[in-house]
């Protein structure tokens, strides 16, 4: 067999593409950049080679197929490309959102794979299209070439059915595969396998709450290096306060605003998952973290009361997750929020003393975007901060398939 080295991961999403290339050889990442508007006649192609300077400039790209061309050309540009010719790519991985009841593990995509994604349409109405569209661009250019699809969903397929099945009526939950399935995958895995290496545990007997915080946020009860229960979903819309997604909320509510201000399905749809959450609540126009924690310390009264509220949720869940999983081996914070806001993390530890996490306050302030322990020697339950890198677990995950025997 060849050697395996250049892997290009590629994210699809409704009108941008976003890419990366790495050596698997030391897991070095080369290039990255993405493709962002595609569709409009204002579609922009970043690129910046690893060390390099960044470059933009307009580009034509109404489809995702020449969203990509701009991608190959941009990467082999003699100039400042990371390669020297397209046909150094070994292979390429898809983030794909949602794999369903079919996938529970990366899989090396061909017609019944693609076929499977697009059964999975209804479930990820917003990604998997444009996710599929990425592949066959790809596969369309670089004949021949492996493409492995990687899952958002697929990590958390371990949790057992008390954690993922919804109490509705069974015919109907098996109809239309009505169950929890959970997302951000990719990140938790990264979170765990790398916390496997903070805590010199094996895989097997390690316990955590990996804590994915950013506009998008989840918690994941991890047990015994598996995934026991977490935060979202059927889809990312359950769970925590984040950006603009209302998270946990009473379904009688959606009834309630149908009858009263004649609210439709898609309506709803929109409100729940775009102008809900901090970005409806904060009072600061915005759903960003760091406009809320300036507002709060400003004395903005609903900052502080949709600040609270999404620490509460958080916290509200670790502690659940700790008596379902039992003796934590610790805490990990992850994503936007996790890796780098050192007063939203402050806040949810002090609320977390109850069982027994202490902080260190000078750790925690002087951490933002590294790994770094930010309990103090003396907390009976360690916190830390491990930056995820879904690209690099992509990457992983595409070469695991591609040289497996």
């Amino acid at each position: 067999m060849a050697t395996i080295d250049k892997i290009l991961v590629v994210n699809s999403g409704s009108s941008s593409l976003k890419y990366m290339l790495f050596s698997m050889k030391n897991e070095e990442m080369l290039c990255k950049g993405l493709v962002e508007r595609i569709g409009t006649d204002s579609a922009n192609l970043v690129y910046q080679r690893a060390g390099g300077e960044k470059h933009s400039g307009p580009v034509k790209a109404l489809t995702h197929g020449e969203a990509f061309e701009h991608v190959c050309k941009a990467i082999t540009n003699p100039a400042d490309g990371a390669l020297k010719a397209l046909s150094e790519v070994d292979a390429v991985g898809h983030r794909v959102l949602h794999g369903g009841m079919e996938f529970t593990a990366p899989v090396l995509v061909n017609a019944a794979v693609k076929k499977a994604i697009r059964k999975c349409f209804d479930l990820g109405p917003l990604h998997n299209p444009p996710n599929l569209t990425g592949i066959e661009a790809c596969e369309k250019k670089m004949k021949g070439v492996p493409n492995v699809a990687v899952f958002d969903t697929g990590f958390h397929m371990t949790m057992p059915a008390e954690s993922y099945m919804y109490a509705i009526p069974r015919d109907l939950a098996k109809k239309y595969s009505l169950r929890k399935y959970g997302f951000h995958g990719t990140s938790h895995k990264y979170i765990t396998e790398t916390a496997a290496k903070v805590f010199k545990k094996p895989l097997s007997r390690l316990n955590i709450v990996t804590c994915h915080l950013g506009n998008g946020s989840s918690l994941a009860a991890i047990k015994g290096g598996k995934v026991f229960d977490t935060t979202m979903g059927l889809t990312p819309l359950q769970g925590l306060v984040m950006g603009t997604r209302s998270g946990d909320i009473d379904p009688a509510v959606c009834f309630f605003l149908a009858k009263k201000e004649g609210m439709d399905a898609d309506a709803l749809d929109t409100l729940l998952n775009k102008k809900s959450s901090l970005l409806a609540i904060g009072g600061t126009g915005s759903g960003d973290m760091r406009d809320l924690c300036a507002a709060v310390e400003a004395g903005n009264k609903e900052a502080r009361e949709a600040f609270d509220l999404f620490v509460h949720r958080i916290v509200l869940y670790i502690g659940g997750y700790m008596a379902l999983v039992g003796k934590l081996d610790g805490i990990v914070f992850a994503g936007g929020i996790g890796e780098n806001s050192d007063y939203a993390r402050k806040a949810i530890c002090e609320r977390l003393a109850t069982i027994g996490v202490k902080l260190d306050k000078k750790a925690n302030k002087a951490t933002h975007g590294v790994q770094a322990r930010i309990s103090a020697d003396d907390s009976k339950l360690p916190v830390w901060v491990i930056p995820t890198n879904e690209e690099l677990m992509i990457a992983r995950e595409t070469f695991r398939i591609v040289t497996a025997k």
